[in-house]
């Protein structure tokens, strides 16, 4: 199996992108990148599921020296968000099976024919059947058979993980989802302003320390990164959408468990832009923004389970790790 050493990969996101390895797609057609919806209310949202997050102003941003310059998580600067709903949980693998019985939906994953597993998740078959990884990313295997449905591979269900957050949903099929449910996704501002919930500049979610009286807050790696995992948070993989507590404005793992798409195009230096009231993202790019870290994350490779941390990946792109919640603008007053 070609790689790196382990010495030369890159300490970095613990995702990795579809073009990082050369698999022959299975018949595949597939659409126009879906645009993102614009943010105008809906004139009778469906808030099912959904909580009320209050507009306001807030400070974006980090420069915590635990955070990644490289990644544009700095300067610090203020940025003003209308009110909006945002899901209480990330989509469900029970949420998204009946978007797909609804519109006979084909996942990216399905039809490029595969998505990355993390290694330790793969079955002996399985993995014998895989050729190459990343290099900067070897514990990813692109495993054919691979998607929402087989979350580990063609040998592998869904069954008693309805309520986890659906995984190896590309940023595409977010958008599709979305368009289907009539939301959209969230800007990366309004993700941050979310998952902060009223706090201000904290570490995380409920504030600076990991652990509160010693107890776990989020669902990330503990051990050594990527061959032991001890679980001591209880879960090596997705945990249920509704694990641990939710944050001051009700919002369940805003901080590990999965990463979630955003509806912006990243670029290390947009928070530079002076963009402040509403920020859309950059107009172009090449990956979208996700936000939140997930399972995998560790503070020795992917310290990103901090509530400004950022990461990206290619709109075309699935793995194991990652999925997305939406929202919907509110009328403002």
């Amino acid at each position: 199996m070609a790689q790196e050493s382990e010495s030369s990969t890159v300490k970095s996101c613990c995702s990795t992108d579809r073009s990082s390895v050369v698999i022959a797609p299975k018949n595949l057609r597939l659409k126009a990148a879906v645009k993102p919806a614009d943010s105008k209310p809906a004139a009778n949202p469906d808030t099912a599921g959904m909580l009320f997050i209050p507009g306001g102003t807030f400070l974006m941003g980090t420069n915590d020296k635990e955070g990644f310059a490289a990644d544009g998580e700095g300067p610090v600067h203020s940025v003003t968000v209308n009110s909006f709903y945002m899901d209480e949980t990330a989509v469900t693998n029970e949420q998204f099976g009946r978007f797909i019985a609804a519109t006979g939906y084909v996942t990216e994953a399905q039809r490029f024919g595969w998505s990355y597993v993390f290694h330790l998740f793969v079955s002996e078959e399985e993995a014998a059947k895989v050729k190459t990884v990343p290099q900067t990313a070897p514990w990813w295997y692109p495993v054919e058979g691979a998607d929402w449905n087989h979350p580990e591979g063609p040998d592998s269900h869904i069954e008693g993980r309805e309520d986890h957050p659906v995984i190896h949903v590309s940023w595409n099929d977010a958008m599709a989802y979305c368009e289907w449910a009539g939301r959209r996704l969230p800007t990366e501002a309004e993700w941050e302003y979310a998952g902060r919930g009223g706090l201000a500049q904290k570490r995380y979610p409920w504030g600076d320390e990991l652990k509160q009286g010693g107890e776990h807050n989020c669902n990330i790696w503990q051990g050594k990164f990527p061959v032991k995992n001890h679980a001591s948070d209880g879960y090596l993989g997705t945990a249920p959408a509704k694990s641990f507590k939710p944050n001051g404005y009700g919002l369940y793992n805003m901080a590990g468990n999965v990463w979630e798409w955003c509806s912006d195009w990243f670029s290390p230096a947009y928070y530079q832009s002076g963009e402040n009231d509403n920020p859309p993202g950059p107009r172009t790019g090449e990956g979208r923004v996700m936000r939140g870290g997930s399972y995998l994350c560790h503070s020795s490779y992917c310290n990103r389970y901090r509530v400004a941390a950022r990461s990206k990946n290619t709109p075309d792109s699935s793995t194991g790790n990652c999925g997305f919640r939406t929202v919907l603008s509110a009328p403002q007053q």
